[in-house]
């Protein structure tokens, strides 16, 4: 009877286990994306405000800094470091978000200063350490399948 009860408790264990993990789980992909076992990894998120010296460019000069920051979250994108990016809507101080695809606020921070507008004071940013879906990164294969235009 012992022996059975064991037997048992086994299975049923198995079981457990079995309906536990998710059937769709793909290790190879994991792997690449970095992922822990719950399909998550840590990023880095930069908060961008607006910079102190804003007024202290012409509209023209401002444009070409924006031009300049564009450029740089293209070529950040197509490195890898960067996963997702975009302004919030109005005109407050608290413009916009990148999320760095980084181990450290360290590299995030060598990451920004590569920005034109950050460098011209347009910008700044607060960063902060933050866990999410490893599958970010999968996000920019799928936004050039919907954007008609380049930014």
């Amino acid at each position: 009877m012992k022996k059975l009860t064991i037997a048992c408790f086994l299975i049923l264990a198995s079981a457990i286990g079995a309906f536990a993990q998710n059937s769709q789980y793909d290790e190879k992909l994991a792997q690449e994306l970095g992922a822990d076992d719950y399909g998550m990894k840590k990023y880095v998120i930069a908060f961008l405000y607006r910079g102190e010296r804003v007024q202290e460019y012409s509209p023209e000069k401002r444009a070409e800094l924006q031009r300049g920051h564009l450029d740089n979250i293209t070529k950040l994108a197509e490195e890898g470091k960067m996963v997702l990016a975009g302004p919030f809507f109005g005109n407050e101080e608290l413009r916009g978000l990148f999320f760095f695809n980084v181990a450290s606020i360290e590299e995030a921070q060598q990451l920004t200063e590569t920005d034109p507008a950050i460098q011209a004071g347009i910008l700044k940013m607060d960063l902060k350490e933050w866990y999410g879906s490893a599958a970010l990164p999968l996000l920019l294969e799928m936004h050039s399948k919907i954007a008609k235009e380049d930014i």
